[in-house]
């Protein structure tokens, strides 16, 4: 007479009719996997491969990069190229990690409303820009974004932007006591070439000084948004730095199949 096998201690069908063991064993699976995606970055300093060319942002840039997180760019314009054919042709080259290490937040935005502006920089002129700002269909006659020539008829009131480099400074952006103590000295210095730059593009590489508005005798928002945008993607020389994030991946073997 045919005996019935023997019923495992463990099997799946126990635990799947198990709620209580299924929830625990859950629990377990999804604990290791934590453990193994982030116990790793414990042992390294960084997790961005620095790349030449990055700065932190002169109070100018900074203030405009306010200015646009304020009237909420980052909810139609994106800054995050993808390393896709299509968005590589359009808009350049695709973004690298190291440009984005100084942003607190980042504006890779989740949108595309508008085109990115990741390498929106040195593309249109500061005259562009501020057309484009007052009166966006003037020159994009099939753009719905709304106009912002408020901008221009605003002084910039940044306040103490030595509080805001303190406050970057404390999350990791590298400025220094003399960036700091020089914040609301530089705003004028990089908008108005009058004022004379002193040491800011010493301290600033690549900083971009001029009067970004056509107003030379004042310093608005829409000086401070044009900076802003007029930087973004013009500090990091990318041909040179795809190399350098190269150089830290294993190169494959040469007996690797084909």
């Amino acid at each position: 007479m045919a005996t019935e096998p023997a019923e495992k201690r463990f099997s799946h069908k126990k635990l799947e009719r198990n709620i209580t063991l299924l929830g625990f064993f859950s629990l377990v699976a999804v604990a290791i996997g934590g453990i193994v995606e982030i116990a790793p970055l414990f042992w390294i300093d960084n997790t961005i491969e620095k790349v030449d060319g990055m700065r932190p942002y002169t109070p100018l840039e900074l203030a405009g990069r306010n200015i646009y997180m304020r009237e909420g760019c980052y909810t139609c314009h994106s800054q995050m190229i993808r390393p896709f054919r299509d968005e590589v042709e359009r808009y350049g080259h695709y973004s690298l990690a190291a440009e984005s290490m100084y942003d607190h937040p980042f504006q890779w935005g989740s949108k595309r409303t508008g085109p990115d502006l990741a390498r929106v920089g040195g593309r249109y002129s500061d005259e562009w820009h501020k057309a484009h700002l007052i009166d966006p269909r003037s020159v994009v006659p099939e753009s719905i974004m709304p106009g912002y020539a408020f901008l221009a008829d605003r002084d910039l009131a940044a306040g103490d932007m030595a509080r805001d480099l303190t406050a970057l400074y404390r999350v990791g952006v590298p400025y220094s006591k003399q960036d700091i103590a020089k914040a609301n000295e530089d705003i004028r210095a990089q908008a108005d070439p009058e004022a004379g730059a002193g040491d800011l593009v010493k301290r600033y590489p690549k900083a971009q000084v001029r009067d970004f508005d056509g107003d030379p005798a004042r310093v608005t928002e829409m000086d401070a948004l044009i900076a802003y945008l007029q930087m973004l993607g013009t500090l990091v020389d990318v041909e040179k730095a795809a190399p350098q994030e190269q150089a830290h991946v294993p190169a494959v073997a040469s007996g690797a199949s084909r």
